[in-house]
């Protein structure tokens, strides 16, 4: 597959997120609580998660969510292109049951998992499906070859950037950043609300 494929992709998608980055700061929401119930207990946090304060700190993670990403993708690619030598080479190895199954599950898992990253969209299953398939990779590598920094650096880079992004969250350059207001809470001043002034009140009334 062509690299200017993905990269002509990756551009347009970056445009949209962050349109919908400034839609969402746009909007004056309100203390997070879905309409017409209680106020979701885990509501700040994950808002929290997924908008990380701060222009630097967002532009940090979306420069990392591209690097791990991007070049993730052709490992999911080369996997799926030859299942049957991926699960004879290296699942084998594991001693895993149904290795073509597992070969299958990694290479999705990279491919969905990238582009997820690359997004911002579901960061943390995208990040865990990445992490997940590095740290089986660590330990096919420790098992086949030892501790050889030589084999394992590359394998550990992917794994520590994969971790980073599922601790940390997908920063305001995400299209979860500017999907948790909408998800997650409602505007300031709900349209079935009165105004203030046309508000219902008690009137004494004296009797006689």
């Amino acid at each position: 597959m062509p690299l200017t494929n993905p990269i002509e992709w990756t551009t347009a998608f970056l445009a949209a997120t962050v349109a919908l980055w400034f839609v969402g700061r746009s909007l004056p929401w309100a203390t997070l609580q879905p309409r017409g119930g209680p106020s979701l207990p885990l509501a700040p946090a994950l808002l929290a998660y997924v908008q990380r304060p701060g222009w630097l700190a967002s532009t940090g993670l979306l420069l990392l969510r591209l690097s791990i990403g991007l070049l993730m993708i052709h490992h999911g690619q080369e996997k799926l292109a030859d299942p049957q030598g991926f699960a004879s080479t290296y699942v084998a190895s594991l001693h895993l049951p149904f290795p073509l199954f597992f070969a299958y599950a990694a290479g999705f898992s990279e491919l969905i998992g990238s582009w997820l990253v690359i997004l911002g969209l579901l960061t943390p299953l995208g990040a865990l499906a990445l992490s997940s398939t590095m740290a089986v990779a660590a330990v096919q590598h420790i098992l086949t070859g030892g501790f050889n920094i030589y084999v394992l650096e590359l394998v550990l880079l992917y794994l520590g950037g994969s971790l980073a992004i599922l601790l940390n969250g997908p920063g305001r350059f995400s299209f979860d950043a500017g999907m948790a207001p909408l998800l997650l809470g409602q505007r300031n001043g709900s349209a079935t609300e009165a105004p203030s002034s046309l508000r219902a009140m008690a009137i004494p009334v004296e009797k006689g």
